[in-house]
């Protein structure tokens, strides 16, 4: 199974950026999708979640400035990233979770906020 991120870059503070992940290999629709990110030091974090059902979750240090979305014909998975800091530098990796199948990670793609 691969999912394939897109969308990262160099932006400097308070830009903005979209992150796409495209899962074409999975029954995209029953899968919980998620968006984490590893900063380097750091160990791997949550930063938003979409359920098969629509609910999304967001860290707190990104709640009001990112937003995650699906589109579960596309089988695509967003996170628009709005007014970025330094902090939000990092790794950012896309999760395909289904309970009873598997949980599937993609390859990560880089986001660097610096002016």
């Amino acid at each position: 199974v691969q999912l394939v991120e897109s969308g990262g870059g160099l932006v400097q503070p308070g830009g903005s950026l979209r992150l796409a992940c495209a899962a074409p290999g999975i029954a995209f629709r029953i899968y919980d999708m998620s968006w984490y990110r590893q900063a380097p030091g750091n160990q791997r974090e949550l930063v938003a979640s979409i359920t098969s059902g629509g609910n999304t979750e967001f860290a707190g240090s990104v709640k009001g400035r990112f937003i995650i979305s699906r589109d579960n014909a596309k089988k695509m998975v967003y996170l628009q990233m709005n007014s970025l800091q330094s902090e939000d530098t990092a790794i950012y990796y896309c999760n395909a979770r289904n309970r009873k199948i598997g949980n599937y990670w993609g390859q990560g793609t880089q986001v660097t906020v610096s002016s």
